[in-house]
């Protein structure tokens, strides 16, 4: 018998995938994330590109940004960040330059994520997980471009 984890990597995920449905509801792409020090979650975020009208508006910066805030600073080596959607070079580039200690991603991005160009893209510290949750973090953004594909035909 195994003694109960409440905090491990799936329940930080679904933490994430709340963040993500929250974007969802605002016809933004879902992608959520959450950045977490000590089993203790100290940012949230969801994309919010449409809404700020800000390309470089995504759940991972917005994530770092209010993470730094909250902790005074701009290095974060003993943090985590969950995120539905691997992240992209903007996203990696700033994830490199914050130190972070880890990286843990659900579903990957074929087109647009950081690992096609290999995982040196991250601090050499930084360790990698994915594969987290990746059939409820992959679904979410296929009913959403699907969504999109039918508006689009509508119209």
């Amino acid at each position: 018998m195994s003694l109960l984890q409440p905090f491990n990597e799936e329940y930080f995920m679904k933490q994430a995938l709340a963040e993500a449905k929250k974007a969802y509801d605002a016809d933004e792409v879902p992608v959520g994330a959450v950045l977490v020090v000590k089993n203790q979650i100290i940012a949230r975020a969801h994309n919010q590109t449409e809404l700020l009208t800000d390309v470089t508006a995504h759940a991972e910066i917005l994530a770092l940004s209010s993470a730094s805030s909250y902790l005074g600073s701009k290095y974060l080596p003993e943090a985590t960040l969950y995120v539905t959607l691997e992240p992209c070079m903007m996203c990696s580039g700033a994830l490199y330059w914050s130190q972070i200690g880890k990286v843990v991603f659900g579903a990957a991005d074929e087109k647009r994520g950081f690992m096609r160009y290999g995982k040196e893209i991250l601090h050499p510290k930084t360790t990698i997980a994915y594969g987290i949750m990746e059939e409820e973090c992959s679904a979410l953004l296929t009913s959403f471009f699907e969504k999109k594909r039918k508006m689009k035909s509508i119209t």
